[in-house]
């Protein structure tokens, strides 16, 4: 008598992202292009009218950063920071593994990419104060500026170049991540960050969904304060 074959695990399409925090990563995305875009359109013809729209895209990151800031104490359980920051021994822990072929079962992020989301936004605050402080040695300035002196903001201004390049050599490294898991382990990280949705084993249990008016009233709080921050 044949044994039959074990069946494979049921597999669902749940939810692990809200909209809250993707339409947080794709905005941080576009608005860093746009800051890389500008700045380097400031060199030359419509200086002013570019440098004018860096200032705006810094000003509208700083909403945004408020707001992931406080949605990682308050929002969808795959968003709280108190769910993805683990130890950095079990980080590295899962990168020894990193090569292994193995079924996709994490609902958030993983030990490592969690440390790797902390790194990025840190970077983001940095890049985002040290520009509110910065000026370009002609008409524009940040609005934190006058209230540090001009040496200060001159420190700060080249603090801002500086971490503009460890910025974006990060979101290269993030994007290798990205591309490493799919090839080594057949992992799509992409593609539930623009769903929201994930194919998990039946038996996972499906992550809190924080409520779309929390994330709205959350959104326009931190508007306020980046709006308040703006006109010091």
């Amino acid at each position: 008598m044949s044994l039959r074959p074990a069946p494979r695990s049921i597999l669902l399409s749940m939810r692990v992202w809200d909209g809250a925090t993707r339409l947080f990563h794709w905005l941080a995305v576009l608005l860093f292009v746009l800051s890389y875009v500008s700045i380097t359109l400031a060199d030359g013809k419509d200086a002013l009218f570019w440098m004018r729209i860096h200032i705006t895209s810094g000003e509208t990151m700083l909403a945004l950063l408020v707001f992931r800031l406080i949605w990682g104490v308050v929002g969808s359980d795959t968003s709280r920071f108190a769910r993805f920051v683990v130890s950095p021994l079990r980080a590295l822990t899962h990168l020894r593994h990193i090569a292994r072929r193995e079924p996709d079962t994490q609902i958030g992020h993983n030990a490592a990419g969690g440390w790797m989301v902390v790194f990025l936004l840190a970077l983001l605050a940095a890049q985002v104060v040290t520009g509110l402080c910065a000026n370009d040695d002609g008409s524009t300035e940040g609005p934190l500026a006058k209230y540090i002196g001009k040496a200060a903001s001159d420190a700060l201004s080249n603090a801002h170049g500086i971490i503009f390049n460890a910025l974006a050599a990060a979101i290269v490294l993030h994007i290798v991540a990205i591309i490493t898991y799919w090839l080594l382990k057949r992992h799509n990280l992409v593609r539930p960050m623009i769903t929201g949705r994930k194919r998990l084993p039946a038996a996972t249990r499906v992550p809190r969904m924080a409520s779309p008016l929390l994330a709205a009233v959350t959104l326009l709080v931190s508007a306020a304060i980046a709006v308040g921050v703006a006109l010091l």
